[in-house]
Formats: structure tokens, sequence, C-alpha cells
């Protein structure tokens, strides 16, 4: 795991240049720092050692020089790849997974990405070609920034680098606020940063004679089939999960695990073979948002150590600047900054860490995958008779049982389900909004994506969605941020091809059966876990946020932030205030929309406004730094 950046174009000062863009994210790879300079070319890279620890340095080139690799990430079928090549009269010098890309690329080409199993953002220089090639792994695991700039293009593993090059200019980009305000992420392909855009998962790029080529080259569409009993599919789960979990394992480090109350985690940490498991939780009257006990419980049973630590109010909304810093862009997910604080206890004692992310999205594992079902018999009432109640529940003030169900049973499926969040409806933003900058509604931007599961089970639709929006604009993005962050690498077994393979072809009934999600990967957990483990309903990162905003403290840490001249530059603030007054007054639940802005705004100060002293950003530790700190501890 590592970062990478570096730039094809006429640099002043490009050395310097380079070495501020590296600097920029040290603590994505503490360990080494290294540079490729030719002509206009520049390749930067950081290292966090994970394989082949003595050789493994980047940039890394073929025998000959002219084919150069940074990569950040792991080939997990690095050595099979290896085999093939030396077959084909390919030399290695190292036992790394990065040396397989150079040799890789000079065999296959383009078409190399097929040959691939891993997470990974890399980019090759062709230095007879000019030619720059990346790409980004199959479901966003890695992140991948790039700006075209005046006869240039820049590229970066965080968009903190690409600001620190000269031929790039700073610029807010209001579009990506307006899609923001619904889908609590950034979802455009342009980034907050006007000019910045990320490479979208399972896309990759060619940058030749100063024009940019992008190109899909890998589509997670779901293929239900019924060419398999439903034993058979649960044992097709058990091996192919074993085999992922090993695979991920492959280390000259040592792993640990992420271990929360529910199924996702619990099942990659009772397959995992170490012995290391670590989890957080929050301290409430009800105890409600703590899976600590429950954690230690399962770590037990299973026979391993758990590490875990409780995460008070003052710490969490005290780090809400510096995640937002390591974040690029704001997310609104709470659980994020939860994550911060997991990550960093983690690499305080282990280097690589097994998460369970993706479970949900490929095995069905939402509660909301459930609401077509819940739906099926109101949308048989004729289309003009839902939308009149629908309208007529929608204009009644006040929250009254059934008024969601009456709204969102008024709507097609594409037109109710944009991915996990759904925050602000296009008359909210243009009520909230000082300026909208466009109409494009969430509509637009996933119809697209509908279009291409059109006939398929409403599940398989929404889970096809969550795949190209809601897992790598927030699932993902917050993995990574938050381990590389404190210079942790998060690896995701659930997120892998041949794992995927399986899940897109189960059936609907073995996704979901009656109010059980995710029932045939729940079956085969149920050969390593206890069953109130896997028949446990999903919580996702419980945080305490709806509770919290109803004190005086945080109210007030809120509202001012809500009647801030930053705050005035974007939102009509009186409506963000009745937004947190009705939350306070138990009118209505707006934790989340709260959370939405307000950690917009904090972004905002932290990026435009310099809201965040370079001295409260901290100095990331090498591997030998930690071991002797580890050791005097």
């Amino acid at each position: 795991m590592c970062g990478i950046v570096g730039f094809v174009a006429d640099t002043p000062n490009a050395e310097e240049v380079l070495g501020n863009m590296m600097d920029a994210i040290a603590h994505r790879g503490p360990d080494d720092a290294r540079k490729y300079m030719s002509g206009n070319a520049a390749l930067g890279f950081r290292r966090l050692a994970i394989i082949d620890l003595e050789h493994g340095v980047q940039p890394m080139c073929n025998e000959t020089g002219d084919v150069v690799v940074t990569f950040n990430g792991e080939i997990y079928n690095h050595l099979e790849v290896r085999k093939e090549l030396i077959d084909k009269g390919h030399k290695f010098a190292t036992n790394s997974d990065t040396e397989c890309l150079v040799h890789a690329y000079e065999e296959y080409g383009y078409d190399m990405l097929d040959h691939l199993r891993g997470m990974f953002a890399f980019v090759i220089w062709d230095d007879k070609k000019k030619r720059l090639f990346g790409a980004r792994d199959f479901f966003g695991i890695k992140p991948f920034y790039y700006a075209r700039v005046k006869g240039g293009f820049i590229y970066a593993s965080e968009i903190k680098a690409i600001l620190e090059h000269p031929l790039y200019h700073k610029e807010f980009n209001p579009e990506a606020l307006d899609q923001y305000m619904s889908f609590q992420y950034s979802v455009l392909p342009e980034t907050m940063f006007k000019g910045i855009y990320r490479l979208l998962p399972g896309h990759y790029l060619v940058y030749e004679n100063d024009q940019l080529k992008i190109q899909r080259y890998f589509n997670p569409l779901p293929q239900p089939e019924n060419t398999k009993t439903f034993e058979e599919q649960v044992a097709d789960i058990k091996e192919t999960m074993h085999e992922s979990v090993q695979a991920h394992m492959i280390a000259d480090v040592e792993v640990g695990s992420l271990l929360s109350s529910g199924i996702d985690s619990s099942y990659i940490a009772a397959l995992y073979p170490g012995n290391k498991t670590y989890t957080v939780g929050f301290e409430t009257a009800d105890n409600k948002y703590n899976e600590i006990d429950y954690a230690v419980d399962t770590a037990n049973i299973l026979g391993k150590e758990n590490t875990h630590r409780i995460i008070s109010p003052t710490d969490y909304w005290q780090s809400i600047p510096l995640v937002m810093y390591y974040m690029d862009e704001p997310l609104a997910d709470p659980s994020a900054v939860a994550l911060f604080f997991l990550d960093k206890m983690v690499a305080e004692d282990v280097k690589v860490v097994l998460s369970g992310e993706g479970a949900d999205e490929f095995f069905g594992g939402y509660n909301i995958y459930h609401e077509p079902y819940s739906l099926e018999g109101y949308q048989k009432i004729p289309k003009p008779l839902r939308k009149a109640a629908g309208g007529v529940a929608k204009s009644l003030p006040g929250h009254f049982k059934g008024k969601n169900f009456l709204i969102r049973g008024s709507k097609d499926l594409s037109e109710r389900f944009i991915g996990n969040a759904n925050m602000f409806s296009m008359e909210e933003r243009k009520r909230i909004l000082k300026h909208v900058s466009t109409d494009k509604t969430p509509q637009d931007l996933t119809a697209p994506h509908y279009a291409q599961v059109e006939g398929l089970d409403p599940v398989a639709q929404m889970q096809y969605i969550d795949d190209n929006f809601w897992l790598p604009g927030d699932i993902l993005l917050k993995a990574d941020k938050m381990s590389m962050a404190h210079s942790l690498e998060s690896r995701v077994p659930f997120l892998d091809k041949k794992v995927f393979d399986l899940s897109r072809r189960l059936p609907v009934e073995h996704r979901l059966n009656g109010f059980t999600t995710k029932y045939a990967l729940r079956t085969a957990a149920h050969e390593v876990l206890p069953e109130k483990v896997t028949s446990k309903k999903k919580l996702g990162f419980p945080v305490p946020m709806r509770v919290w905003l109803k004190e005086d403290k945080y109210y007030e840490i809120v509202k001012e932030r809500f009647e801030s001249e930053a705050a005035k530059q974007f939102f009509n603030t009186d409506e963000l205030v009745k937004l947190l007054d009705d939350h306070k007054n138990d009118v209505v639940d707006n934790s989340r929309k709260i959370w939405t802005i307000y950690v917009f705004l904090i972004w905002y100060d932290v990026f435009f406004n310099d809201g965040l002293k370079k001295e409260d950003i901290p100095v990331p530790l090498t591997l030998a730094e930690k071991m002797a700190q580890k050791k005097s501890a």
C-alpha cells in the first residue's frame, strides 16, 4: 500500500514540485520516497513496505529502463502472473508484486488488466512511446485522481497532492455540492475541486501526445441464474471466501482483522488465520452504540485476541477537521470518523488489516433491499392514484406513521433509489442552497446504470446502483483514506473478482429470503460462527449522532457553524437552523441532514480557509520508528 503522484507537463522546478506532491501524501508511505524523471515526465512514490521489504522499491523499471511503474495496492495473484511471464521469457529481479505489472504491460499491453486479481491504482510510463497508462481496480478500492492542465496532465492518489502543482489553480466546484446534498458524498467524475477528476472504478486512461483517452475495462453487472442448488451455492461461498481470505494474507508483515458485532467482519475474522482483532464503540446510557461486548464475545468464541477502545464525544468532534483533511472531499458518513479512530488503534499494532467491506453490496445485505417487496402490493394500485396519495402525504405537516411509505410507494424504483443514502430532495436542495448550480437530478445520474440492468429483479438493480455509486463513493473511500491516514493497509476479501463472480450469479431468493438479508452468505458463515452472529440484524457502524445533536454543547457547536460567513456563502442559514431546531425539539430526526451540511462546512474551511494548522497534521512514522516506539512502551 502506497501513494503515487506525478505529471507529464512542462513544469518549472519540476523535481521540487514532485517532492512537494510526495510530501503531501507522506502518510500513505512513510517507509520510502523515490522519484523518476525523464523529460516532462515525473513519477513520484511514497512506500508503505508490505511485500519484499528490502527490494520492492519504486518507481520500478524493466531491464532496459524504458518502462517504469508506480503502484498503490496489492496484486494477490502476482505469483501466478509471474510464472506465466517467466514462461514467456521475462526476467524478474525482485519478489515484489509490483514487478509483475511492468512485465505484464510489456507482454499484454492494456489487456494486462484482465490478468490481475487485486486492488490497485497504478501508472506506467512508456518512455519510448512517451505514453502514460494508468488504471484503477475493478471495484474502486484504491483511489486515483487526475487533472488536465495547460499542455499537461497531473495525477495522484490523493487530491491534496495535485493541489501542490503550480499549473493547477484551486477552485471550488459548486455543481459537486448540489449532488453531494443528495448522495452525502461527492458523486460526479469531477470532484469538489473544479478540474480535478476521479478515475472511475474499472477504468483505465492513456495520456499520449497531449490527448487523454479513458476506457472502461470492467463492469460489475449482476447475472442471476438458477443453474445450481442453494446447497451448492453455499458450498461455493465457503470455498471461495476461505480462498480469498488466504490470498489476502500475502504479506511480509503482520496482518490483523477488524471485528464488529455483524456477520461481515465476523466471518472474515473467523476465516482469518491470525489472532488479532480490533473494535471501537461509543458509551451512551442505553449502550446502543457500543459493539465492543459483542465483538469480545465473538473473539472469545473464535479463540482470538480483541483490542478495543471507547471513543469519547470530545475526541470525535475535535477530530473532524483532520478527518476531512485526510478525506480530500466531504463525506457525511458519521462512521468515517469512528473508522479514523479504529484504524489509528490498529496501526499502533500491525501494518495490514482485513475488513468486511463489500459483503452487503455483493450478497444483498442492506435492509432497504427489502423495500421492493414491502411495496409490491401497494404498487399494484394504478400509478396516478399512488402519485396523488404520495402528494397528499407529502403536503401534510409533521411526520406520521405511513407517511414515508405513501411517498416512496408513489415512485418507481429508479425514482426513489439512488443508493444507500438519499439526503435532500431536489425541492429541499432548492430551498436550502443559496445558489443552485444545476438542474441535473440524482435520477439523471443513475438512469444510465438502471438502463444496463433493465429486466433484472429489483434487488439486483439496487445492488448494481450501489456497486457503482455508494460502494466507491462512501464505503471504499473512507476505508482507504482513514486507514492510510495512519499508514495502515486495509484489505477487503469480499471485494475480490472470484467472490464477485460467485455473488453476481445468486438468484434473488438466495440473497433475500423473507426478512433475512445475505441469506446464502449467512448460511455459509454458520459453519464457523454461532447463530447469534449469523442471524444478527445489520447495524452498520453505529454512531450516536442523533443523541449528540440534542445536547446543548453540540447543538451550539453546529449552530455556530450554520450561522458562519461560509454557511451564508452557500446556504439559506435560516433553513439550516430550522433543521437543527426541529431535531433538538424532537419534531423530526434530521441528524443525517444536519451532519451532511456540517461536515461540508468543516471541509470547506480546511481546504479553502486554511482551517487546519500544519502542526495539527501528524508526522507519519516509519515502520522502524513504530517498532521502536512500541518496544519502549
